[in-house]
C-alpha cells in the first residue's frame, strides 16, 4: 500500500451504527477518521437529514476522509447472538478496516465493544448523542445509513413485495402486513418478535441471499 504522510494531530476515529431495530436485513457500522483541513458543513445525525443531502454528504465523506470503512453483521449473526452484539461485531470490523491507526476512537451511545484485536491500547469512550454533537461520529452515521439503505434497494429487487426500499426493513404497519400475507423471507430476523410470529406462515423464498464480504473500506490519498 502507498505510504500515507499522516498529520500531526491526533487522529479519531468516529464510530456509528445502522439498522439495530429493523426486522430485517443487516446492522452496519462505519468508522471514519477525518482530518483537520478536512471540515465538512452540514454534518449532523444521519436520522434528520434529508435522504438527499445525506447522499451527498456520505460523497463527500469518502471524497475528503482520511480514512473510512463500514462493516456489517448479517441476519443470521444477529440470530446468533443477539442485536447488540451484533452491532459491536460490525463496529469491530469497521475498526479492523481502517488503514490509517486512529489515537482514540469515539462512540455513538453509552456503551463500547470490545476492542481486543483491534486497537488495544487505543482510549474509546462512547457518547451519548454523539451522532449529532460530535462531527465524526455524524460522518460515521452517515456513511452506515447511506450504504446499508442503498444495500436495502438492492434487496428490494430480490424481494419486492416485502417493499424493503421504502421501509428499510423497519416494522412499519405495510411491512407487517406484509409478513402476515406472505410470510418470513431470508432477510428476516427470527429473534424478532413480530419475525418470530410470522414463521410458521413462511413462503418459498423468490431468491437465495448470499451476504457480501463483510468489510468496505477506503481512504484518501
Amino acid at each position: 500500500m502507498k505510504e500515507v504522510s499522516l498529520p500531526s494531530h491526533q487522529l479519531i476515529a468516529g464510530v456509528d451504527e445502522a439498522g439495530r431495530g429493523p426486522l430485517a436485513g443487516p446492522v452496519v457500522a462505519a468508522a471514519v477518521i477525518l482530518g483537520p483541513r478536512h471540515h465538512i458543513r452540514g454534518l449532523d445525525d444521519s436520522k434528520v437529514l434529508k435522504a438527499d443531502v445525506r447522499e451527498q454528504l456520505a460523497a463527500t465523506i469518502r471524497h475528503r476522509a482520511l480514512a473510512w470503512s463500514v462493516g456489517w453483521a448479517d441476519r443470521e449473526e444477529i440470530d446468533a447472538i443477539n442485536i447488540l452484539q451484533a452491532t459491536f461485531l460490525a463496529m469491530r470490523r469497521a475498526l479492523l478496516g481502517l488503514r490509517i491507526s486512529p489515537h482514540a476512537i469515539k462512540v455513538d451511545g453509552n456503551r463500547l465493544p470490545s476492542l481486543e484485536g483491534v486497537w488495544p491500547q487505543c482510549p474509546a469512550t462512547a457518547v451519548v448523542q454523539g451522532d449529532a454533537t460530535v462531527p465524526v461520529i455524524s460522518a460515521a452515521s452517515i456513511l452506515a445509513k447511506t450504504y446499508r439503505d442503498a444495500w436495502m434497494r438492492r434487496l428490494h429487487m430480490l424481494y419486492p413485495h416485502y417493499d424493503f426500499a421504502g421501509h428499510k426493513g423497519y416494522g412499519t404497519p405495510a411491512h407487517l402486513q406484509a409478513l402476515v400475507r406472505h410470510g418470513v423471507c431470508p432477510l428476516h430476523r427470527r429473534s424478532f418478535a413480530p419475525v418470530r410470529a410470522n414463521c410458521d406462515a413462511g413462503r418459498e423464498p423468490l431468491a437465495a441471499f448470499t451476504a457480501p464480504d463483510a468489510v468496505a473500506a477506503g481512504m484518501t490519498r
